[in-house]
C-alpha cells in the first residue's frame, strides 16, 4: 500500500480516528434515557427498526478498542461524552477508566461534550438547556480535566437543528421548519458557555466540530445562484460566523431570541482550534415543486431551495458522492472568507461508507481526501490534523445499522471486531508520516 507517495504533513499534525457515545457504546440500561432513545422507539423512526440499547457494546469491551487504536497508531481518540450517563450514579467513573486506559496506551483523548445525545426532559428550544450544558460541562471537566488537554464543545449542532428539529428525521423529530431557528441559537450560546466552563477549569485546547461543505449552484441562473447562497448561509455561515466573527449573517439576528447582541459576545469566546467535519459538496438549485429524496432525507417542497445529484462522480454506499477536490475548496474558501479569525484547522470528521472486509472503495476515499487535505496545508490554510470517521462500524442514527464507516468491522449479534484492509492502509501511513 503506497502510503509513502502521501506527502508529510507538518511535525506535531495529529492523526486520529473519531466515534460518539450514542453510537458506540450500548449498556442504554446504565444510563438516563436520551431523545435517541425515544426517537427509536417509535416505529418507523429508524429504517431498519433498531436501537442503539446495545451498539458495538463499547461500554464493556472499551479496553478491546483502546487496544485496536494503539495498535492502529493514532495520536488522538476523539469519542464523546453521554450526558444521560454523567447524569446517572457512577456513569462519570466509565469515562475515567476510559480516560485511563487511553493515556496508559499512548493515545491522547479527545472528547466531544455533546454528540446530538441530549437527556430526555431538555429541549434546546428552551434557552435554559445551555445554561444546563454548562453546568454538565463543569461537572466533566472537574473529573477529566486532570488527563485530558483537547475538548470539543460540540458536535454538528447545524446538522442537530436541522435533522433533529427542522426536518424530523432525527431526534427529538421535530418539524418546525424555519421556527427551529431558536434551536440553532440556543446550541451555538451553549457552545460559548461551555468553553467559559472549561477556560474557568484550566482547559486551554478548546474547539467545535462544525460540519462544513462547499455549496455548488446547480447553474449560474439566478434562482439557482439565490437558492446554492441560501443553502450556504443556512448550513454553513450561520453556524461559524457567529463563533468566527460575533455575528449573524444577512440578518439573521434579528431571527433569533433573547438578547443576542450580549449572547454573540459568549458565542464567540476565542477558540484554539476549529474542527471541520467534512464529507461532500453539495449541489443545490432552485425548488423543484416537489419533495426531493436525497442522501436518505427527505427536503420538502416547500424549502427554497433543492438539493441535486452531483453527476459523473462516484458515490459511497449511502449515495453521497465522492469529491476530495472539494475539501481543499472548502478550506481555502474559509481561509480567504475569515481570514485571520479563523484559528487552526482540524478535519474532526471525514469517512465515508462502504461493505465488506476488503474495502479498497474506503482506502481510495480516504487517500485522495488526505492528499486533498494537503493541498490545502500548500495554500497555506493552517491545518493540524486529521481524523477518520470512524474507528469501527456503529449505529448509523436513522439509518440503523445499514451503513458502515468503520475502519473495524463488527458483527453487531456476537460483537467480534475484525480490522479491514482500510485500518491496515491507515496504520501504513500513520507510520509512513512519522
Amino acid at each position: 500500500m503506497a502510503t509513502n507517495a502521501i506527502p508529510k504533513f507538518p511535525a506535531g499534525f495529529l492523526w486520529g480516528v473519531s466515534t460518539s457515545a450514542h453510537q458506540i457504546e450500548g449498556a442504554a440500561e446504565l444510563r438516563e434515557p436520551s431523545v435517541w432513545d425515544a426517537f427509536t422507539a417509535e416505529p418507523g423512526r429508524v429504517k431498519d427498526g433498531s436501537t442503539a440499547a446495545t451498539a458495538c457494546d463499547h461500554y464493556h469491551r472499551y479496553r478491546e478498542d483502546v487496544a485496536l487504536l494503539a495498535d492502529l497508531g493514532v495520536d488522538v481518540y476523539r469519542f464523546s461524552i453521554s450526558w444521560p450517563r454523567v447524569n446517572s450514579p457512577g456513569g462519570l467513573d466509565f469515562y475515567d477508566r476510559l480516560v485511563d486506559e487511553l493515556c496508559a496506551a499512548g493515545v491522547r483523548p479527545v472528547p466531544t461534550l455533546f454528540h446530538w445525545d441530549l437527556p430526555v426532559g431538555l429541549d434546546w428550544l428552551e434557552r435554559d438547556t445551555a445554561a444546563r450544558y454548562a453546568e454538565y460541562v463543569s461537572v466533566v471537566a472537574e473529573r477529566l480535566g486532570d488527563r485530558v488537554r483537547k475538548w470539543i464543545t460540540l458536535n454538528e449542532p447545524a446538522e442537530h437543528t436541522l435533522f433533529g428539529h427542522a426536518l424530523g428525521a432525527h431526534a427529538p423529530g421535530k418539524r418546525l421548519m424555519f421556527d427551529a431557528l431558536p434551536v440553532a441559537h440556543h446550541l451555538l450560546l451553549a457552545h460559548g458557555l461551555g468553553v467559559q466552563a472549561l477556560r474557568a477549569r484550566g482547559a486551554t485546547d478548546i474547539g467545535i466540530a462544525n460540519s462544513h461543505g462547499p455549496t455548488w449552484p446547480a447553474s449560474q441562473e439566478q434562482p439557482d445562484l439565490e437558492a446554492a447562497a441560501f443553502y450556504d448561509l443556512l448550513l454553513n455561515r450561520l453556524f461559524a460566523e457567529p463563533i468566527l466573527l460575533g455575528e449573524y449573517p444577512d440578518g439573521l439576528g434579528d431571527l433569533m431570541p433573547g438578547d443576542v447582541a450580549s449572547d454573540l459576545k459568549v458565542v464567540s469566546e476565542p477558540l484554539d482550534f476549529y474542527g471541520v467535519n467534512y464529507y461532500a459538496p453539495t449541489r443545490v438549485g432552485a425548488p423543484q415543486g416537489a419533495d426531493i429524496e436525497f442522501g436518505g432525507l427527505t427536503i420538502p417542497a416547500e424549502l427554497p431551495f433543492s438539493v441535486q445529484e452531483i453527476e459523473d462522480v462516484p458515490v459511497t454506499d449511502f449515495g453521497w458522492p465522492v469529491v476530495p477536490e472539494a475539501l481543499t475548496e472548502l478550506l481555502t474558501t474559509f481561509r480567504e472568507r475569515y481570514g485571520d479569525r479563523l484559528p487552526p484547522v482540524v478535519i474532526t470528521e471525514n469517512g465515508c461508507s462502504y461493505e465488506g472486509l476488503h474495502d479498497r472503495a474506503r482506502i481510495d476515499y480516504l487517500d485522495s481526501h488526505v492528499r486533498a487535505l494537503h493541498r490545502a496545508v500548500e495554500a497555506g490554510v493552517d491545518v493540524r490534523g486529521y481524523f477518520v470517521w470512524s474507528l469501527m462500524d456503529n449505529f448509523e442514527w436513522a439509518e440503523g445499522y445499514a451503513q458502515r464507516f468503520g475502519l473495524v468491522h463488527v458483527d453487531f449479534t456476537t460483537q467480534e471486531r475484525t480490522k479491514k484492509d482500510s485500518y491496515a492502509w491507515y496504520q501504513s501511513l500513520l507510520r509512513a508520516q512519522r
